[in-house]
């Protein structure tokens, strides 16, 4: 079958997918319905046409809060990052490109996902990163500048002490930036590399810096949906990489994660959380995407299961001794969200109702035959842990068949307000407390603290080590995705 009759099949089967009446609601929570799985030569597929935004349109919100456009004509804006003096980093940027398509699914798939994705905005070129002040934190930016360009598929980002690090497709740059600055025109230095082509299937790498700020942490997704490529191909993928930011030395600190984003500590507990986007392909009711806490060590099932020990029948050769280990997720997203950002909202300026909790971004599905996602939603915490249901906070980005926008990271701006990053509407949106509340100080991201313990209180300093094994369960044969190659501080240089 050519390239042409194969997408030519695939618009005719994203046009005729039946409606789907599952309740998605019973997927959403600690406990979600899972039903069998169902397997078909082409996978459901129902994707919104990106018109974007109309001029005075915006997201809809739910009353006490209030949205406007904080920046716009972006070139497809995927993360959001406030640094500690309250400037934001919009990181922009597309997939590389040169990804082999070996099957018809793969064609299809990634002809689908670009129709879904925004046009580019009137930004100019993406894969760079541009800075947003608002010099009189009214909640408006005055000046708008790109700091960095010609990068290579950037995503997460982190600062601290005179250093900033982007999480290229590739690697984790090291540039030196002081805040306050402007255009970084130094060379940066490589801290470590990170698996990247010709493949790259999951190429977005997010990092979050640890409280006590020793440690930088990385989400490196899988190299295929549910190990078609073969295992070794997912060799220190589907993981989280924990990362010494003074020499660069690299462990997985937790592995089994299909694409894990939106990494982020709490703010009271220290915990490291994570979202995390499923497989695909086993029916429009599975998987569920999820939010959960990181365990140091901790197998989270990919490939060989889902959801704790349900088994993936289509991988071989199965790991029984790697099921019996799979770590349960602790809250369920619904099935195919595409969660891609995650926020806490604690110390922020937002309503009482949303100040204690995360923000999740659901960039929304392609793999159903009905919408999923395409919002942001806020799951209640109370001390450290999830205390109630989710619920919508802002919608709007789908319209029918048609996107407006897809939200995509997240993070709490310098004046304690959500910024949304929409990569299809190319536009970063700011949703605040209506009655114009803010924050005594700016709100950074990255929040370095002494050190914090799982109950919130002082302690002395956190007890990680770089270099020690992920994984201590005896297997025989460790999983590819446990194994992450040693890095020193010279490579790379």
């Amino acid at each position: 079958m050519s390239r042409r009759a194969i997408l030519l099949a695939a618009l005719l089967l994203a046009g005729c997918g039946g409606n789907d009446d599952f309740d998605t609601s019973r997927q959403i929570g600690p406990d979600p319905v899972l039903p069998e799985p169902s397997q078909s030569l082409w996978p459901d597929l129902k994707v919104a046409t990106v018109v974007g935004w109309k001029e005075g349109e915006t997201p809809d919100v739910p009353a006490g809060l209030t949205v406007t456009v904080y920046a716009k004509d972006l070139a497809n804006p995927r993360t959001v990052h406030t640094l500690p003096n309250g400037d934001v980093l919009v990181v922009q940027s597309k997939a590389p490109e040169g990804k082999p398509l070996n099957r018809p699914k793969d064609i299809i798939r990634g002809w689908i996902m670009a129709m879904a994705a925004g046009g580019g905005g009137e930004g100019g070129e993406t894969n760079r990163i541009t800075l947003l002040r608002d010099t009189n934190r009214d909640g408006a930016v005055d000046e708008q500048r790109e700091i960095l360009a010609d990068l290579n598929s950037p995503f997460g980002v982190a600062w601290h002490d005179g250093t900033l690090y982007v999480a290229a497709a590739d690697a984790i740059l090291a540039y030196p930036y002081e805040l306050g600055g402007g255009k970084i025109t130094a060379r940066p230095k490589i801290l470590t590399p990170l698996p990247g082509g010709p493949i790259n299937h999951h190429w977005t790498k997010d990092l979050a810096l640890s409280p006590d700020a020793r440690f930088l942490f990385v989400s490196i997704g899988s190299n295929s949906n549910a190990g078609e490529r073969g295992i070794e191909a997912e060799k220190g993928r589907a993981a989280i990489w924990q990362v010494d930011r003074q020499t660069g030395a690299a462990k997985v600190f937790a592995s089994g994660l299909r694409n894990p984003n939106g990494l982020n500590f709490h703010p009271q507990t220290g915990e490291l959380w994570t979202v995390v986007n499923e497989r695909d392909e086993l029916g429009p009711n599975l998987v569920p995407d999820y939010l959960t806490s990181v365990k140091e060590g901790g197998f989270y099932g990919w490939p060989w299961s889902y959801y704790g020990q349900h088994v993936d029948p289509r991988v071989h050769p199965q790991r029984p001794d790697m099921v019996e280990r799979a770590i349960v997720p602790d809250y369920a997203l619904s099935s195919h969200v595409a969660a891609l950002g995650l926020a806490f909202a604690n110390d922020s300026a937002m309503p009482e109702a949303f100040r204690d909790g995360a923000f999740v971004g659901n960039h929304g599905s392609w793999n159903r035959n009905a919408f999923n996602g395409y919002k942001v939603i806020f799951i209640p915490f109370a001390n450290g842990r999830l205390s109630r249901a989710a619920q919508d906070v802002v919608t709007g980005f789908l319209a029918g068949d048609e996107a407006r926008g897809r939200p995509v990271g997240l993070a709490m701006d310098g004046t304690g307000a959500l910024l949304i990053a929409d990569d299809a509407g190319n536009t970063v949106w700011r949703v605040a407390a209506a009655d114009g509340s803010i924050t005594a100080q700016p709100l950074s991201t990255d929040r370095v603290s002494v050190s914090v313990s799982n109950d919130g209180t002082s302690t002395g300093p956190l007890e990680e080590k770089p270099g020690d094994a992920a994984t201590a369960d005896g297997s025989a044969t460790p999983a590819q995705t446990d194994i992450a190659p040693a890095v020193s501080s010279e490579d790379g240089q």
